[in-house]
């Protein structure tokens, strides 16, 4: 990422005279072009898999998954969880508690409460 952001800073820099005469943003918007692109396909590719809903044949394994789940901590194997795992699922479980906050307050479109 780096060696990404020296090319674009290069492309600026190597465009001197065109910032001189202040029109810089055909550079600026090359350079975000060439920049972006590459990292926008690499997201599309692991949206479309992780991004996607869930299949008629994956909601059954899910089901099992969450019933496997259940049933070890009925057994007591939380007890067995070290504390850099628990700390990891703690985060991991607040990260879900603020992606849900932050789209409760895109929704409602303010801070607080809701306007009744």
């Amino acid at each position: 990422m780096a060696e990404a952001a020296r090319r674009l800073v290069r492309s600026v820099v190597a465009g001197g005279p065109v910032l001189a005469s202040g029109n810089v943003w055909p550079i600026v918007a090359r350079a975000t072009v060439k920049y972006s692109r590459p990292r926008l396909a690499t997201f599309w590719k692991y949206a479309r898999v992780e991004l996607s809903p869930p299949t008629p044949g994956e909601i059954p394994v899910a089901v099992e998954s969450f019933k496997g789940l259940v049933a070890s901590f009925k057994a007591g194997s939380y007890k067995q969880i070290t504390v850099k795992d628990s700390m990891r699922n703690a985060l991991v479980a607040a990260e879900v508690l603020m992606w849900f906050y932050i789209g409760e307050v895109i929704g409602r479109g303010s801070l607080i409460g809701y306007n009744v």
